[in-house]
């Protein structure tokens, strides 16, 4: 089979690409990434070399590419997006152009060449929920430009499903954590700070809660969608792992042996979502699906990935501290 992942350079993407790699021996993969924020090309160093892999540069709006790529592959795994929720804030135009014009780029080449595609989501296009869990059928009601422009793609897939037989499958993941994420996020950020004893900003009461799931469980996840989600069907994809996000600073913290008085409470974003939770029936009881790792373990082993791995993150973490991002992003 011949896979394009798009954004096979970012955290996920290139999780997924080396999975898929090193499980399947008959699968080649053709990486498109527009080598943009988000992307390292240090993230597949190790599998560069790889026969069965390619890389383009490239962006998924542009439709002419897209067009050449089609005719090459048969499954189209779309994680290629703008991602962070305070840079959306200051500037949404970016995150329209790849998450919702890249998208449907993507989905009428997949409608003219007859593939199929699965569209990574997210769970913040339902919004927050202060009790319960969100299923597939709820409606959406995302509170940041990022998340509506992810928004709008879910349902642009739903509508090329419906309308012209578009072989699609969305799956909505919560909070990934794991090796290769951009030290701008939480989890990373931290463990850096920490590592470099620094303080370590939290949003507003870091009350805030998230569900965590490793990224080799949410690539389980997309590996068993490709071989076996139904088209035109939502995934939700969630473990269970509800921490305030001063809890996941705070474990992270004595899991390292640092004290907890670096932590630095800064002025929240606006339109801060309270809770995501995602009920994760539908993939667990149709296809079998469950979370292999427990979240305190898991999270020691990325924490030890990001210490042995100082030559990976030094570059990305000197320019996030020189210049941070807005919306008054603070390392």
């Amino acid at each position: 089979m011949e896979l394009l992942v798009t954004g096979g350079l970012g955290f996920i993407g290139s999780n997924i690409i080396r999975h898929i790699l090193t499980k399947y021996r008959d699968i080649q993969v053709t990486n498109l990434d527009k080598l943009s924020i988000g992307s390292n090309p240090a993230n597949l160093k190790d599998i560069e070399t790889d026969k069965r892999y390619t890389l383009f540069e490239g962006d998924i709006a542009d439709e002419q590419l897209i067009e050449n790529l089609m005719n090459q592959v048969d499954v189209v795994v779309n994680i290629a997006a703008e991602t962070h929720v305070d840079r959306s804030i200051a500037d949404p135009w970016p995150f329209i152009q790849s998450n919702t014009i890249g998208a449907i780029t993507l989905f009428e080449a997949v409608k003219r060449h007859k593939k199929r595609i699965l569209h990574v989501s997210t769970d913040e296009v339902y919004g927050d929920i202060l009790e319960g869990s969100f299923r597939e059928d709820d409606r959406l009601k995302p509170s940041s430009p990022y998340s509506a422009s992810k928004a709008a793609a879910d349902l642009l897939a739903l509508a090329y499903h419906r309308t012209y037989g578009l072989d699609v499958i969305i799956a909505r993941c919560t909070n990934n954590y794991g090796p290769y994420q951009f030290p701008e996020k939480l989890i990373p950020k931290t463990i850096i700070r920490a590592h470099l004893n620094l303080s370590v900003p939290l949003y507003g009461s870091g009350l805030n809660i998230r569900d965590w799931i490793y990224v080799h469980d949410f690539c389980e996840a997309l590996d068993l969608l490709l071989r076996k989600g139904e088209s035109g069907e939502i995934y939700n994809i969630s473990v269970g792992n509800e921490l305030t996000n001063i809890d996941v600073v705070k474990t992270i913290l004595n899991i390292m042996g640092k004290p907890e008085n670096p932590i630095d409470f800064v002025e929240d974003r606006p339109g801060h979502d309270l809770r995501y939770s995602l009920d994760s029936f539908k993939i667990r009881n149709e296809l079998g699906w469950r979370p292999r790792h427990s979240f305190h373990e898991a999270l020691k082993v990325t924490i030890k990935w990001y210490i042995d791995n100082e030559w990976w993150w030094r570059p990305l973490a000197t320019e996030q501290l020189l210049h941070p991002t807005p919306w008054k992003l603070r390392w």
